[in-house]
C-alpha cells in the first residue's frame, strides 16, 4: 500500500526516476492507495542520462498512476499477485502519459479500466 511519503520508481521514459508521493486521490481523508489508483507526487531524483534533455524537472508536481505495489493483491477467483518494487507512470493534467514508453510488466487488471492504453505501451503482461 502506498501511503505519503513513500518513494516510488517511475515506468516511463518521462526522465525521472524516483518520486515521492504526496497525496492519495479519489476520496475523503483516504490514507492508502493499491494497484490502479492515481496519486500525486514530487520528482527527487532523475535518470543521470536523460537530465539533459528530460520532459519533467526536478521538485515537480504531477499526478501519477500505481503500477506496481509490494503488497499483494487478492482476486475472488484466488490469484495472488505482488511486484518487488513499488512503481508509478507519470501522467499530465489531462490524465494522458508524459512519457511514450512503459518499461516492464503491467498487471491484466488494467485490461478492464480506462487506463487500457498502458498495457499496450508496456514491454509485458502479466495474467
Amino acid at each position: 500500500m502506498i501511503q505519503v511519503g513513500t518513494l516510488l520508481r517511475v515506468l516511463d521514459n518521462s526522465g525521472a526516476k524516483i518520486v515521492s508521493c504526496i497525496k492519495v486521490l479519489s476520496g475523503y481523508k483516504r490514507r492508502y492507495a493499491k494497484l490502479g489508483d492515481q496519486i500525486i507526487v514530487s520528482i527527487k531524483q532523475l535518470r543521470s542520462k536523460r537530465k539533459a534533455f528530460s520532459k519533467v524537472k526536478k521538485g515537480e508536481i504531477y499526478n501519477a498512476l500505481i503500477l506496481k505495489t509490494k503488497i499483494s493483491k487478492k482476486y475472488k477467483y484466488g490469484d495472488n499477485i505482488s511486484f518487488f518494487e513499488n512503481a508509478v507512470v507519470l501522467l499530465n493534467k489531462q490524465n494522458k502519459l508524459i512519457g511514450t514508453r512503459v518499461f516492464g510488466a503491467v498487471h491484466k487488471h488494467f485490461r478492464y479500466t480506462k487506463y487500457l492504453k498502458f498495457l499496450f505501451l508496456a514491454m509485458g503482461l502479466i495474467s
